[in-house]
């Protein structure tokens, strides 16, 4: 089985998951082979070189396989969207990201990811949170990324559910290496994590419905 990783501050709870539930050390391997940012993961994912991945919500409505009702979820703001004000620049990460400004009408850089979350933390009043953004104008949270699989939908269905009920608490070592290697402080990392959800509700189900409409 092949699964590919985002390797995101934001996924650090599902990533340690993952190293306590799995025992095959041949899944292991592979999760750190097939590790990518979301854009080339969604190629990837599409061209079945993978099993499953958080796949970017924009792409996650198109192609021959199941979603589960897991995924990054921001409740309200998330710190690692964001928008510096200015000329319209995409972040080639991000396809969902890029379509939010646009839906949004917010024109600027964007930038995502642990990058983002730096710079938030450096200069918040420089940035505009898109999670934030959506949440002011339609009170709903925000879907950033599904978890889809290709192939070994049940495994993996019963994997996530699994992981959903769980309560994951991050070892001190593991933080310290994310602060380490993001320059971000390590009480910055666990204020960021309670921002993200990884369940999708019936809010978020009817969030993201909507999202994908006004993407079109």
């Amino acid at each position: 089985m092949l699964f590919g990783k985002i390797d995101y501050i934001n996924l650090a709870p599902f990533h340690i998951f993952l190293k306590q539930n799995i025992k095959s050390s041949q899944f292991k391997q592979s999760i750190e082979y097939k590790k990518s940012f979301p854009s080339n993961l969604n190629k990837k994912f599409k061209a079945r070189k993978i099993d499953a991945a958080f796949i970017s919500s924009i792409e996650s409505k198109r192609g021959n396989f199941k979603a589960l009702d897991a995924g990054i979820v921001a409740k309200k703001e998330i710190k690692s969207v964001l928008v510096k004000r200015g000329d319209f620049k995409a972040d080639s990460h991000s396809a969902t990201s890029n379509a939010l400004a646009r839906v949004l009408d917010i024109k600027g850089e964007v930038i995502i990811g642990d990058k983002a979350l730096k710079l938030y933390c450096q200069n918040p009043e420089l940035y505009l949170d898109l999670a934030d953004e959506w949440y002011k104008k339609y009170k709903q949270p925000f879907v950033f990324a599904r978890f889809c699989t290709n192939k070994h939908h049940r495994f993996y269905k019963k994997l996530i559910r699994k992981f959903l009920k769980s309560k994951i608490k991050i070892p001190q070592y593991i933080l310290h290496k994310y602060a380490k290697k993001s320059n971000i402080a390590c009480e910055d990392i666990r204020a960021y994590l309670k921002l993200v959800s990884y369940n999708i509700d019936s809010k978020s189900k009817k969030s993201l419905k909507l999202f994908l409409k006004e993407s079109r």
